[in-house]
């Protein structure tokens, strides 16, 4: 922990496990570091940067809104494999915002992951710890060497993701009702199972 968090408070880029899959992230307030973060992966640039908190009071380091309507949801699955999509705050660097101002967040379900968010006291960069365009990987071995070459630090240790799918994405569309963006480790019928109306994104 103490490697990574050092290295991510420095301004530097780590691969890390979460709940679902291994993570390459940042500072999620340091542009230059998401930037970089983009950069080793080969991602394009008008594809936002996912983020990672430690607990449901650091949402305010993300957003503004406090409605109850995603404080609901949010206590319903975090932490856990739900990012939600929220309007971002002005200060969040704009890698990590769509066209329209919205940022994905969630609240880590592994240890480390969200350890790492709340002894950083910031949100940090989340994204799957591949070259863009190969498979995200759930076990050290599976890792590209390429990758981890171009990272400051990462940490293989225990507990290792638990693979599968990644986190499910949704946007809220009203008090109980949200829009699936990507279908992942949250299915269709626990969201429902918790009295939310489900709708697939419109192509």
């Amino acid at each position: 922990m103490h490697n990574v968090l050092k290295v991510m408070n420095a301004g530097g880029v780590a691969v890390y496990p979460t709940e679902t899959l291994y993570a390459v992230g940042c500072d999620a307030m340091n542009r230059e570091a998401c930037e970089r973060v983009t950069r080793i992966k080969g991602r394009p640039d008008d594809m936002p940067l996912p983020l990672i908190i430690g607990s449901i009071d650091m949402l305010g380091l993300v957003t503004d809104n406090k409605s109850s309507s995603l404080l609901e949801l949010a206590k319903a699955f975090w932490p856990g494999p739900l990012s939600i999509l929220v309007k971002a705050i002005p200060e969040l660097p704009d890698l990590l915002c769509d066209e329209e101002g919205y940022t994905s967040v969630r609240y880590s379900g592994h240890p480390f992951a969200a350890e790492l968010s709340r002894r950083l006291k910031r949100p940090i960069v989340a994204t799957s710890a591949n070259i863009s365009g190969q498979e995200p990987v759930a076990l050290p071995e599976d890792l590209d060497p390429e990758l981890l070459a171009l990272v400051d630090e990462s940490y293989l240790d225990p507990p290792w993701p638990r693979g599968d799918k990644p986190s499910t994405v949704v946007r809220m569309l009203g008090a109980s009702r949200l829009e699936i963006l990507r279908d992942g480790a949250v299915s269709v019928k626990k969201l429902c199972d918790k009295g939310f109306s489900v709708s697939l994104q419109s192509s």
